[in-house]
């Protein structure tokens, strides 16, 4: 057993029809119990009111304004004007009568309304509901009739969208304020047409000042927050998270992150950008609120974002695998863009480079931390990818989906930051397991049980996981205190992902004998061929992913079939090279329709699965080239870049015509 888990309990093998369960896993940080909370900090609530006492002068929230259509420097809003501002909020949701236990929903992008309506919410014991930013008109709707939902807060280029026809759910609102203005005309037809009232900001502000009202305070187990997943299919679930759970999930990490040399302080800065509708980005939030740290918002921009990066300057950065690998809008500055830049340097220096690379991973791997392997490196070659980040980034984090071990080591190395996975879901109110800043050996890997967390396998018995075996693999389950209360209004659903106390998360894991935990695939992505056999979606694609001339894989199979199909996105600039010494022109586009291109990557994706060792019936057959990319306007991945493999399958087969 290593320093960093211990086990709790003993494996069982099933018996009257139950399946085996694999060891019970606990971090060594929380070997006597989990977490337990600490009197006066046990609500959302608690955390950032006590903050704001304790920390009024620091800056909490920044953003950057937009003038004469020019970005400005980041705006700052001290904690003491970021609490009054929400109480502010708070008592004008109380003169519209909006009553403990009434849910407020919140739509759009990140930004400092987004965070002072969340906390009035917080501190008037209302329920908020947060609106993925990226939902079509039909998901909104859904979600506002599901939620019942009172009032919202919208952004300002939303509101039309919500005051429109097609937004059906919008008769059963009683009022909407916007995150900024609202024109009159606006106003006047949520009143004539609609019959319900409209707000600016400023007007919804002034209210509150006018009618100040106490806040409420909610207790432990009041419900904080209704959280729907974006979903891979089906309609979104509302995901019931209590005040307890966020305050658990934030004084865990604060133990986790205390434990290190390199702690976090008041002057720490954290670049928001994921949705604050999704889970990693709220708790990551709520996590610097407590510490008194200070959140800049990006400017609502993505490709704008190395801009952000510059002028904020953030000590921390936290993204989904799809950021840090190759997403086209961010590659600027994030691994392509690296990559692209060593590539383009002179031979003699990227010589040096590669040997200053390996030279600092020798000494990684032998335990020095990524300041102490080699300063000479990181002055020599490193420091020019540090500033890429801004310069001043300390800590990386991944989470949503499992980080490519390779992009991981590189970050590591290059970057001058410690670089972290880990593993969590909106039911388990963000990360479940965690990994450790300065540890190679647990490159590839999404780390070990957080201090408020055990984890176990459980048997699948027809695809032959079995957690008492060698390698250990199962259904990931979860206990503890972070644990959602159930899906809203679906006790059904509920009942069939807890069991005897056991979160069944969907995912498939494999755990060392030393309890760190890999992802393997998900439960539900997993399909068996006309054969019998059974086939990892996720596991093929990150296989397939390897290839370079490959940007995106969707692999597809069914049961009444046999062999393995493909949509593949090719890398842009690795195809132009292909095809510049084949003597090949034309536009992306063009190329992508060649069938040389067609039969080289098929070629490359018999070579990845024969180099991987991968089973016949796992081999590609059939491949569809798409120059665009996978995205979320064609509603093809989630708002955390997971594919909708339903959605997939419908829309290539409108888009190829061929019955995949």
């Amino acid at each position: 057993m290593n320093k960093y888990t211990v086990q709790v309990e003993n494996g069982r093998e099933g018996k009257n029809g139950l399946p085996s369960v694999g060891p019970v896993y606990r971090s060594s940080l929380a070997k006597d119990g989990l977490l337990q909370l600490e009197l006066g900090i046990n609500t959302s609530w608690d955390i950032f009111r006590l903050a704001a006492e304790k920390y009024p002068g620091n800056r909490m929230l920044g953003w950057r304004e937009v003038i004469k259509g020019k970005v400005g420097p980041y705006i700052w809003k001290t904690y003491k004007e970021v609490y009054d501002e929400v109480l502010h909020i708070g008592s004008a949701l109380r003169q519209l009568d909006i009553a403990p236990g009434s849910r407020v929903g919140i739509y759009g992008a990140n930004c400092p309304q987004w965070a002072v309506a969340m906390e009035a919410c917080n501190g008037y014991n209302i329920i908020c509901v947060p609106l993925y930013d990226t939902l079509g008109v039909g998901a909104i709707d859904y979600i506002i009739e599901h939620a019942e939902i009172d009032v919202a807060f919208v952004q300002d280029k939303k509101v039309k969208q919500i005051l429109s026809s097609e937004c059906r759910a919008i008769r059963r609102l009683r009022s909407i304020i916007s995150f900024t203005t609202m024109p009159e005309e606006q106003k006047d037809a949520a009143a004539s047409v609609f019959g319900i009232k409209a707000y600016s900001w400023n007007d919804f502000v002034s209210m509150g000042k006018k009618y100040p009202s106490e806040p409420l305070a909610p207790q432990p187990l009041d419900i904080c927050t209704i959280m729907y997943t974006s979903g891979t299919s089906g309609t979104p679930k509302g995901v019931v998270l209590t005040h307890e759970t966020h305050a658990t999930y934030v004084k865990g990490i604060d133990l986790f992150m205390d434990q290190f040399d390199d702690k976090m302080t008041v002057d720490d800065v954290y670049l928001s950008f994921l949705p604050l509708a999704h889970i990693l980005d709220r708790m990551v939030e709520e996590f610097f609120f407590y510490k008194g740290a200070s959140v800049g918002y990006y400017q609502g921009n993505i490709d704008a974002l190395r801009d952000d990066l510059m002028e904020l300057k953030p000590t921390f950065f936290a993204g989904v695998p799809r950021v840090f690998e190759r997403v086209h809008e961010v590659s600027v500055f994030m691994i392509t863009g690296i990559l692209k830049t060593v590539a383009e340097l002179r031979p003699l220096r990227r010589l040096i480079f590669n040997l200053l690379y390996k030279l600092k991973l020798h000494w990684m791997r032998l335990g020095y931390s990524h300041q102490t392997a080699s300063p000479f490196a990181d002055i020599l070659a490193f420091r020019k990818v540090k500033a890429k980040l801004g310069g001043r980034v300390r800590l990386l984090v991944s989470g949503g989906a499992p980080l490519n071990p390779e992009i991981e080591e590189f970050l590591r190395v290059t970057t001058c930051a410690y670089m972290i996975q880990g593993y969590g879901l909106t039911e388990t109110c963000g990360q479940t397991t965690i990994g450790f800043p300065g540890d190679l050996s647990l490159i590839g890997a999404v780390g070990v049980p957080a201090t408020y967390t055990d984890l176990r396998l459980e048997e699948v018995p027809e695809m032959g996981y079995n957690p008492l075996a060698e390698p250990s693999r199962g259904e990931i389950c979860v206990r503890g205190k972070t644990l959602f209360s159930g899906y809203y209004k679906n006790p059904e659903l509920t009942k069939e992902v807890m069991i005897d106390g056991w979160f069944h998360t969907g995912d498939i894991g494999e755990i060392t004998p030393n309890g760190v935990l890999i992802i393997i695939d998900r439960k539900k992505n997993i399909f068996k061929l006309s054969q019998g056999e059974y086939v990892a979606a996720e596991y093929l694609e990150k296989v397939y992913s390897s290839t370079s001339i490959i940007e995106d894989i969707w692999v597809y199979g069914d049961s009444y079939r046999s062999m393995l199909v493909a949509v593949v996105t090719p890398h842009k600039d690795n195809t132009h090279k292909w095809a510049m010494l084949n003597g090949i022109k034309g536009s992306f586009s063009e190329i992508c329709a060649l069938k040389e291109l067609h039969d080289y990557i098929l070629q490359e994706l018999k070579l990845a699965a024969e180099r991987n060792k991968l089973r016949g019936f796992e081999h590609i057959r059939g491949v569809v080239l798409d120059p665009a990319p996978f995205d979320i306007e064609k509603d093809l991945l989630t708002a955390t870049m997971k594919k909708k493999r339903l959605q997939m399958l419908k829309y290539y087969q409108v888009k190829t015509g061929f019955e995949l």
